[in-house]
């Protein structure tokens, strides 16, 4: 379906002048060429295609529009021809004849002639005939971005004739377009494959006068915008005409190396905080943490329901990221596990590693994770357990969130471990898989054992026993075995029941090989749930199928030990096909409460129906055809044997070791019989008729024997015999699903390469990327609404599953939606936010990418394998739908009917690491897959100029495919390859520098650059000529196609072969016999090519690449060579004038400060070490350090040189720095290297003149608040510099918070006895700071998600109907907001200020390192590592951390040469220095460094039992202070609270490392990590990081000010060195420094209350404002502390704990600074928690009374404060209870430690007898009070407890009856209180328990009384234990009733026996009587019998 118009000529033109017309349809555009000088008639002759989807209605218009072209001013627009096109759809074709219409809608004189045709759905189309063609040469060139050949099919009777027509179209057709648009390039991206930059001459691919310079663009699209705002114009359409890339080719993907199978380092923390509400009576729980196959436990917590374990876990892991991701998590809690048991499990979660992997930062953070019990789903959830889970790659750092008090209650309900989008409520589901049949399986036995079976019992079997085994979250169902079977038929289900939606992403669905001895795998599918389920509104279950999957693994010959078995498990890249399987999927979700639901989620095995054989499609017989027209780069290791090629797809065409004959394979699968299948074939299509013979398939490529190339590859001699084969093969016909991934996947192609346009824009620094941005969405949204047309017209055949239907909707949907998004996005890109609009295309391509990928597969895809010697050695995978051919444009594969570049790899592990990166082969291949009755089309798309070889029984037959292509069309060309420079390349030698020489590729011939020496950066600047370079085919089709040109880059070794460092793609710029050299296409432009090695960049190439052809006058029709006239360099040419880059004058200055942390060169140290650097061939020594021991740094500090560089200063050459050591002898040795890639950040750009000087005339007062401590600043004024300004500093966002929290007012702030300032300390300040640091996270946090919900508001506005979208995203956040909000406020009433209130003094907290804040501390000093050695060949840059050999410091300034005057004219201008004025002396200087450690977080546990008894360890130079007499036992979060002075000279010693090391009773110390510090450039910098300025001043108390400057000493210093005027001090707290003027409190307050004046808080304010100061300005180091992360050089990048901490430095000739601040750790206060039980009341009656058999109750209280009951008390018993009241007037005394900063009891004990020390643990301080029912014969029954956190626990009840449940469960609408405030409660409080069904219920009321004292007020007022003395309590008024049993034992026998088994005595007793009866009469029986008898 196409519309077609043919513009032929625009006539009656007034005037003469450049015309340019515009042709659009349905909102896509076209532009025609720019005709030159037109007169009156303007000949454009050119043909638009538009391909279309959905009929053409009636009333659609087509415009066409005229205009004078401009290359200065925007285009004038002529006039507008618009015509509806009504008449076309009727007819088919029209000619037409009109006039234009003006602007005013008048008709003016022009007309215009057109021709248009509609290609209808159905083919039908008016008659063309061949005179048509030759007079519309363009029919088929321009146009259409996907375009494909439109010769009507119904004309080509014999291909012959075909291309001759074909032929003249093409030729006279092309050399007139201009261009054919490719799949998806952009602009900027012409052909430049895998270049890292585009340049500006993209635009010289045209004959014409190029459009595309960039501020053309911009006319242009001033032009399309019709003069509109530049905000709305955007720069798609243009795309389509300029770039000159036709479609013949398609894009080779330029990363070798799979990266899927490769093992890499994972580390998953799980840390175990508490559990709560667990189900069960008086439990002891234990947590096992289960990853994959590793447990671990926690250790057991007795007799709770709520334990606290915080406990942390690390599980180390080597495998491959799929495995890994594969891994379940599982948390279970087990109920009394010890050593004899295994305890019961109570509940358990379980998660795949992928979920946890997915999150943002990849961890979860405080979630309570839903208990579960599997073995019994009808029962509800089992309880919470609250967790921290982070899995850490290798280089991701995990962002902790900062773990201060948490004093906000936990929200169970609002914190659940689920990810986004998962309902809290999860159901129990069924996941049923179903196992229906396999085919295609390879023989998995060794045929000598099936000879002898052959042999001895004549039977031939199947080598084959398959089942199928499905893995699904941890657990693992099998289907039976079926015997010996090719062909097995299973047709049974495994059932799962898991959770829903399951937290485990993936299926795995394995056919394995049943042997005793090798039971293997066969192949592997897995089935991603998130893509056969959706789970928005319109979502649906998972479904699947029943549809065939294909698999894929090693190759099919069986061997005992196949290398390549883990390709069989689904690990890497399959390389062989190995099996399909019949597979369905469905869930169905269980209604728990239906009793006939088995309770078990054990894996079962059903029987399945079986399913009909046409369920999959029905099935079609395709057609693949492949054509081989160049196979080079042959690695030189297959070059001596014979080599061909082979094509299979599933098993056609394997003939080695496919398993049937195709032939009878198509009856089987067909179902089809003989008869039947003849009969398909005769109806296949029409024009075949009769003839078409049977065709055996040819599927390899006759063996040839490759041709020398050059020392490392060898080529096939395919010149103008290019080999075919061609595969017929029979599948379900399936195709609808690969379409429709098809069209998505070419709209994410052209969303991909606009993309990587705009990148280009913005890194190549080109005018208007948001231009192009804008017309990247717009062709994302046309593509969306395109695809939604394409696929609604999907037919509803009978084969299509539930997936196909719902993904069709959901995909349609996505596609609507994104579509609309993209339109409103467009709208919003502008200047400003471009950024941002590209990360959120970028997810639209994401999405895009996901939604291609099609689940369900159908036709397997194609394998090209070489083949030598019949054994195979490399091949390319290439997916079936790539190829497939459509009749709708988008719908067809992207490379379908294309030539291919396609480089072979080796298969499986062989392919990794540098075996990889070689190519095998390099193939230019053409592929055609498509239904055997489309055959007609397959030759369409190969270059022109061939004759077909066919079989001999084939002759004549039309569309019998050739088995070889012959062509008669070759051109003679000329490549030059213009090397100039590349940089940044691969350290291939052990000196950390490689002798770099390049090879380029091209057809078969190769080349080689000279070999430089000793560098990283080469500028080889060589032209490389390649002569007599022969292409076949057609000549306009090489200019816009040219083949791609290879680059290897090599280093030269002296002996061996060299080493590979890299490859790159390139295509030229050709130039016809016929076309001029001039501009604007030639001379072509040097441009970056990014080389990579493997997949990692390995640096770029600065090339230029022409090819010229060779016309009949031989080459002297070629353009000249004219290089630089260099006649010392041989034979070797250089690159020629036009070609290199314009070169200005440069001056480098380099400042040469020191050389630090040298290491060994080959065992002999460094000692008289100097620095080389050069740049472009220029240079300058440093120079030398006499001995690097005593003094690293250098005597003469600037030097510099001069450099032609280039004006471009994107093309400027790296600068390298060089250290060499000079021996004895005059001999000296490299030690290490480092090359500057980029000089941008030294260019030094004189100011402007006409910006303005700072002029000192105007004041600007900035007004500071007094008493409070400033952060950010509400700006009133824009400051100009010399304007008179008031600037009002308001106090922060923060602080207002602050102040309205207080007022808010928690139980925190109530507090009578404010802190006064002794009991502060500097504890106090750093808890107050975190707290305010976690509140600027949470208000970011607030801001972020308010934005990104806006901007989610803003598309969903644009898009219609998506009112529920909207709600839909926001209610989530809303939540969270609220959930915010409550955490920020705890529920308590408001409490009036106080008045007096006191400000805590904070720092500032920074959660990362200081460097990162202050961008390295770099601001003139820079740190240049030195390299030396081997990148190693994993790509992994950790390497590089072992190859810094030392670090040179110094810096650079490049600026052109003559400077303005009045630079050097300046006041105090010293020569000797250049650029760098005023640099501080840099001879060595004695400094006191004194280091303060607060502690570390999140420690890696170094010891058996989990944990690790961490020291510190700091090392500067020769001190080494080991801490280890303090090392704090059993920690991971150690409170260190120490500081240490160290005495240091600058520059030796100067790296501070702070290590953390683990204490170990036997063996040496372990590494935990550790951190470095560079002092020096701290030292220096200009933001003062010596000593960190507080927020004020004080002289006295926990802030006390500790640098020995005061702030005005430091400020006159400042202004002294910045040369500026100031400061001046005035009245009324002013003070002035240049034209600024700051405002402040004067006045002090000393120990002893007595306030003086003084002007240190103005100088701090200054200070404060800093970076305000003109000129000098820059933020100065505040009082602070530091996050680091530790590391450890065994486990590189992955992070091992924090460390937080801060520095202070000391110049030791200034006066000495006071004592070290004491930030010991707080010590916790002992106290003394009295609790008096009083009474209980309404306790639940457990027994039946012995007399009565009335429930009664034996109650006591137990109580305890610490965690686990060691220090539990009970009450007496009040026995037999009938009312459930029970006195007791007893007293527990618990003493317990508590730190009150942190709201923790801190207990110490031996974990066990075999502890060496104790431990110290901090638990919450929580109260537990008991009920028990006391038993004497069996176990003591739980009735209740209720749980009090001390510090926030509701106040109990007046009286029994007031007392509730909600006071338990915290719902309550009471009063919180604290015991630390209270002192002394007293109330009733409930016990809790849960009965049967899980719910609680009240069980018991307690009357209790709290006291706290301090441990010296206990002392003064003792208390006995119980009712002892002293202070004793009265006796509890106890009724008789409860007697008690051991005052009288014969009484309660009687009772105990009377009561309970009086009737059974009773009974007992009678029956007894009976028997004794019974035995006398029977006794005495015989006697009396005989008596009788005898009459006696």
């Amino acid at each position: 379906m196409a519309l077609i118009v043919h513009l032929k000529t625009v006539t009656d033109l007034r005037g003469k002048g450049d015309r340019i017309a515009k042709v659009a349809f349905r909102g896509l555009s076209f532009y025609t060429r720019v005709l030159e000088n037109c007169e009156d008639e303007a000949p454009f002759d050119e043909t638009f295609r538009w391909p279309i989807a959905s009929s053409i209605d009636v009333n659609e218009m087509l415009e066409i529009q005229v205009f004078n072209y401009s290359k200065v001013f925007s285009n004038r627009l002529i006039g507008t021809f618009r015509m509806v096109l009504q008449k076309v759809v009727e007819e088919g074709q029209l000619e037409v004849t009109d006039t234009l219409i003006d602007d005013n809608n008048a008709v003016i004189r022009t007309s215009v002639s057109i021709e248009i045709r509609y290609q209808a759905m159905d083919g039908t189309v008016g008659a063309w005939n061949d005179e048509e063609f030759l007079e519309s040469p363009n029919a088929r060139s321009e146009g259409d971005p996907y375009e494909m050949d439109t010769l009507p099919p119904s004309h080509r009777q014999s291909p012959s004739k075909a291309s001759a027509a074909e032929r003249a179209l093409r030729s006279k057709g092309k050399e007139k377009t201009k261009g054919d648009h490719k799949a998806g390039k952009g602009v900027f991206s012409a052909m430049k494959l895998g270049k890292a930059r585009a340049s500006k001459d993209d635009h010289r691919k045209q004959d014409e006068p190029a459009i595309l310079e960039a501020e053309d663009l911009d006319r242009k699209a001033m032009r399309l915008g019709g003069g509109l705002d530049p905000d709305t114009i955007s720069l798609a359409s243009v795309t389509a005409v300029t770039t000159n890339v036709s479609n013949k080719r398609s894009k080779p993907d330029i990363k070798m190396e799979p990266s899927a199978g490769r093992p890499m380092d994972y580390q998953v923390s799980i840390t175990i905080v508490e559990a709560r509400q667990l189900v069960g009576l008086n439990m002891d729980p234990v947590v096992c943490v289960e990853v994959g196959e590793e447990k671990k436990y926690t250790s057991m917590k007795e007799s709770t329901n709520c334990p606290y374990y915080n406990e942390y876990f690390v599980f180390d892991f080597h495998v491959p990221p799929d495995v890994m991701f594969d891994k379940i998590i599982k948390l279970s809690v087990i109920h009394s596990k010890n050593l004899l048991r295994s305890g019961t499990l109570v509940g358990s979660f379980k998660m795949d590693v992928g979920t946890v992997y997915s999150q943002p930062e990849h961890q979860f953070y405080h979630k309570w994770a839903i208990l579960s019990d599997p073995e019994d789903i009808t029962a509800g959830l089992k309880g919470y357990l609250k967790v921290d889970v982070a899995v850490v790659g290798k280089g991701d750092n995990i962002k902790t969130p900062h773990k201060a008090n948490e004093t906000d209650e936990d929200d169970i309900e609002g914190n659940l471990l689920l990810p986004d989008g998962v309902p809290p409520e999860r159901q129990w589901a069924r996941f049923y898989i179903k196992i229906y049949r396999a085919e295609g399986l390879p023989r998995m036995n060794t045929s000598i054992m099936a000879n002898v079976k052959k042999a001895l019992i004549g039977e031939n079997k199947d080598l084959v026993d398959p089942y199928v085994q499905v893995m699904f979250a941890g657990q693992k169902g099998k289907t039976s075995v079926q015997k010996s079977s090719y062909e097995p038929l299973w047709n049974e289900q495994i059932v799962f029941t898991e959770m829903f939606p399951p937290l485990c992403k993936r299926i795995k669905v394995q056919i394995r090989d049943s042997d005793k001895v090798n039971d293997v795998a066969i192949g592997t599918h897995f089935i991603d749930l998130r893509k056969v389920s959706n789970e928005g509104d319109k979502g649906f279950l998972p479904t699947f199928g029943p549809a065939w999957v294909n698999m894929y693994g090693s190759t099919r010959n069986y061997t005992l030990m196949d290398e390549h078995q883990d390709l069989n498990e689904g690990l890497g890249e399959g390389v062989s096909f190995r099996a399909r399987l019949l597979i369905g999927l469905s869930v169905e979700i269980l209604d728990t409460n239906n009793p006939e639901i088995t309770s078990s989620t054990e894996v079962q095995l059903e029987q399945a129906t079986p399913v009909a054989d046409n369920c999959t499609g029905k099935m079609e017989e395709f057609f693949l055809f492949g054509s081989f027209l160049e196979a080079t780069m042959i690695d030189r290791k297959n070059g001596d044997k014979p080599i061909n090629f082979e094509v299979t797809i599933g098993n056609y065409g394997n003939e080695i070791d496919g398993m049937s004959k195709p032939v009878i394979k198509k009856k089987r699968e067909g179902g089809v019989g003989n008869e039947e299948a003849s009969e398909l074939l005769q109806n296949s299509s029409d024009e075949e008729g009769n003839d078409e013979e049977e065709f055996v398939s040819i599927s390899t490529t006759p063996p040839m024997r490759p041709l020398v190339t050059d020392r490392n590859y060898f080529h096939l001699p395919y010149f103008d015999k290019k080999p075919c084969n061609y595969i017929k093969s029979w599948w379900q016909d399936q195709r609808r699903r690969l379409y429709n991934a098809n069209i998505m996947d070419k709209i994410g192609d052209k969303l991909e390469e606009g993309l990587n346009d705009v990148h280009e824009m913005i890194k190549t620094e080109k005018p208007h990327p948001e231009r192009r941005l804008r017309g990247v969405l717009e062709e994302l949204s046309s593509g969306c609404l395109r695809f939604v047309t394409l696929a609604n017209k999907d037919q509803n055949h009978s084969s299509r599953t539930r997936l196909d239907r719902e993904r069709l909707k959901s995909c349609m949907r996505e596609l609507e939606t994104m579509g609309q998004q993209a339109k409103t996005l467009r709208s919003q890109v502008k200047k400003t936010t471009i950024r941002e609009k590209l990360k959120q295309s970028q997810n639209f391509l994401q999405k895009l990418r996901f939604l291609a990928d099609e689940p369900q597969h159908s036709i397997p895809d194609i394998f090209i394998w070489m083949m030598s010697n019949n054994k195979r050695i490399a091949y390319a995978r290439i997916p079936s739908k790539d190829i497939l051919y459509s009749i709708v444009d988008e719908e067809m594969g992207r490379d379908c009917g294309k030539v291919k570049t396609v480089f072979l790899k080796l298969p499986g592990k062989k392919g990794f690491g540098p075996a990889g990166w070689t190519v095998q082969a390099k193939m230019e291949v053409y592929m055609w897959l498509g239904l055997n009755k489309q055959r007609k089309d397959f030759l369409n798309g190969l270059p022109c100029g061939f004759e077909e070889r066919k079989l001999p029984k084939g002759q004549g037959i039309p569309f019998f495919p050739p088995i070889s292509l012959l062509y008669t069309m070759k051109q003679v060309f000329q490549l030059r390859v213009h090397m100039y420079q590349a940089r940044s390349l691969f350290a291939a030698d052990s000196s950390g520098l490689s002798d770099p020489f390049a090879r380029v590729f091209f057809i078969t011939q190769s080349q080689c650059t000279e070999v430089l020496n000793e560098t990283l950066c080469p500028t080889w600047d060589q032209l490389l000529v390649f002569d007599n370079v022969e292409l076949y085919g057609e000549v306009h089709e090489m200019r816009d196609d040219p083949p791609i040109i290879v680059i290897e880059i090599y280093d030269q070794d002296t002996v061996g072969k060299a080493d590979f460092m890299g490859r790159t793609f390139a295509k030229p710029v050709v130039k016809m016999s016929d076309e001029e050299y001039c501009p604007p296409r030639f001379p072509p432009q040097l441009e970056y090519y990014q080389i990579y090695r493997g997949n990692s960049t390995a640096g770029d190439l600065l090339a230029a690449f022409e090819l010229l052809q060779i016309g009949p006058a031989g080459k002297s029709d070629l353009p000249p060579i004219d290089g630089p006239t260099d006649i010392e360099r041989g034979p070797i040419l250089p690159v020629p004038l036009g070609i290199r880059p314009v070169l200005s004058k440069y001056r480098v200055e380099i400042l040469f400060w020191g050389l630090r942390d040298l290491k060994r060169v080959n065992l002999a140290q460094v000692d008289r070490p100097r620095v080389d650097i050069e740049c472009a061939g220029k240079g300058v020594q440093s120079s030398l350090i006499q001995n690097y021991k005593k003094n690293p740094n250098f005597s003469t500090l600037v030097k510099w040189f001069e450099v032609d560089l280039p004006e471009n200063e994107l093309l400027h050459p790296p600068l390298n720095i060089r250290v060499v050591d000079c021996r004895a002898f005059g001999r000296y040795t490299l030690v290490g290297s480092h090359a500057v890639n980029s000089l941008r950040k030294f260019i030094y750009r004189p100011p402007d003149k006409k910006a303005q000087h700072w002029s000192k005339t105007g004041e600007i007062v900035v007004n500071v608040e007094p008493e409070v401590p400033i952060k950010k600043m509400e700006t009133m004024v824009k400051l100009e510099a010399n304007s008179d300004a008031v600037v009002k500093v308001e106090p922060s966002e923060e602080e207002k918070e602050k102040k309205k929290k207080k007022k808010k007012g928690g139980a925190d702030e109530i507090e009578d006895d404010e802190p006064d300032e002794s009991m502060l300390d500097w504890w106090s300040k750093y808890f107050a700071s975190i707290e305010t640091m976690k509140e600027q996270l949470r208000q970011q946090e607030a801001a972020a998600a308010e934005a990104e919900e806006k901007e989610e508001m803003d598309l969903t506005e644009g898009s219609k109907g998506q009112g529920k979208a909207k709600e839909k995203i926001k209610a989530p956040k809303e939540d969270k907001k609220k959930k915010q909000q409550q955490q920020q406020q705890p529920q308590q009433p408001e409490v009036p200020e106080k008045k007096n209130k006191q400000k805590i003094d904070e720092m500032k907290v920074f959660p990362k390192e200081l460097e990162t804040e202050f961008d390295n501390f770099e601001d003139w000093l820079h740190t240049f590592n030195l390299l030396r050695g081997k990148i190693g060949d994993d790509d992994d840059n950790a390497a590089d951390e072992e190859r810094i050999v030392g670090r040179f410091k110094g810096s650079m300034c490049v600026y052109k040469v003559p400077l303005p005057d009045d630079i050097t004219k300046e006041a105090g201008y010293d020569p000797n220095f250049g650029m760098f004025q005023g640099i501080p002396s840099n001879d060595p200087i004695n400094v006191l460094v004194r280091v303060y450690v607060v502690r570390a977080t999140d420690l890696h546990p170094a010891d058996i039992n989990g944990k690790a008894d961490p020291y510190v360890v700091i090392k500067l130079g020769k001190t080494d202070i080991k801490d280890k007499e303090n090392y704090i036992s059993k920690q991971l979060n150690p409170v260190f609270g120490k500081s240490f002075d160290i005495e240091a000279t600058f520059p030796m010693e100067s790296m501070l490392t702070v290590a953390i090391y683990d204490w170990d009773l036997v063996g040496s110390d372990d590494l935990i990590g550790e951190t470095k510090i560079d002092l020096e450039n701290r030292y220096y910098s200009k933001h003062r990081a010596t000593c960190g300025i507080s927020s004020t001043y004080s002289i006295h108390g926990y802030n006390i000010w500790r640098d020995p400057q005061k702030p005005t000493q430091i400020l006159s210093k400042l202004c002294k060195e910045g040369k500026l005027d100031g400061p001046h001090y005035g009245p009324g707290g002013r003070v002035k420094v240049v034209n600024r003027v700051f405002t402040g409190p004067t006045e002090l307050e000393d120990e002893n209350g007595q306030k003086k004046q003084t002007d240190e808080h103005l100088a701090l304010t200054v200070l404060h404002h800093w970076e305000e100061i003109p000129r000098v300005g820059c933020k100065i180091v505040p009082e602070h502390v530091e996050t680091r992360p530790l590391l450890n050089p065994d486990k590189p990048g992955i992070e091992q704990g924090r460390l937080e901490l801060w520095v202070d430095m000391f110049p030791m000739d200034m006066p000495a600074p006071g004592p070290a601040i004491d930030i010991s750790p707080r010590k916790p206060k002992k106290y003394e928690l009295r609790v008096i039980v009083w009474n209980t009341d309404e306790v639940i009656l457990e027994d039946d009374d012995y007399f009565t058999g009335e429930k009664s109750s034996d109650i006591f209280v137990r109580g305890w404060l610490k965690g686990q009951q060691e220090d539990k008390q009970d009450t007496d018993v009040h026995y037999h209870s009938l009312t459930g009241e029970g006195n007791f007037n007893w007293r527990y005394i618990f003493p317990f430690d508590y730190l009150a900063a942190e709201e923790k009891i801190v207990i110490s004990k031996k974990e066990s007898m075999f502890s060496w020390d104790e431990t110290e643990y901090k638990i919450p301080a929580r109260l537990t009070l008991q009920v028990w029912d006391a038993d004497h014969f069996s176990a003591d029954d739980f009735l209740g407890a209720i749980e009090l956190d001390l510090n926030r626990f509701p106040r109990g009840a007046k009286t029994a009856k007031q007392c509730s449940m909600e006071l338990g469960t915290g719902e309550a609408e009471v009063p919180m209180i604290s015991i630390f405030k209270q002192k002394r409660v007293k109330g009733w409080w409930p016990f809790l328990a849960r009965d049967e069904n899980d719910e609680m219920e009240i069980t018991g009321k307690v009357e209790a009384e709290l006291h706290l004292l301090t441990a010296e007020e206990a002392e003064k007022s003792p208390a006995g234990l119980a009712r002892n003395e002293p202070d004793p309590l009265e006796k509890p008024n106890r009724p008789d009733t409860s007697f008690i049993w051991f005052l009288n034992p014969l009484k309660s026998i009687k009772y105990l026996i009377c009561t309970r088994y009086k009737w059974l005595i009773i009974k007992i007793v009678l029956a007894l009587l009976l028997v004794i009866m019974v035995g006398l009469f029977l006794y005495s029986m015989p006697g009396y019998m005989v008596k009788k008898l005898l009459g006696a």
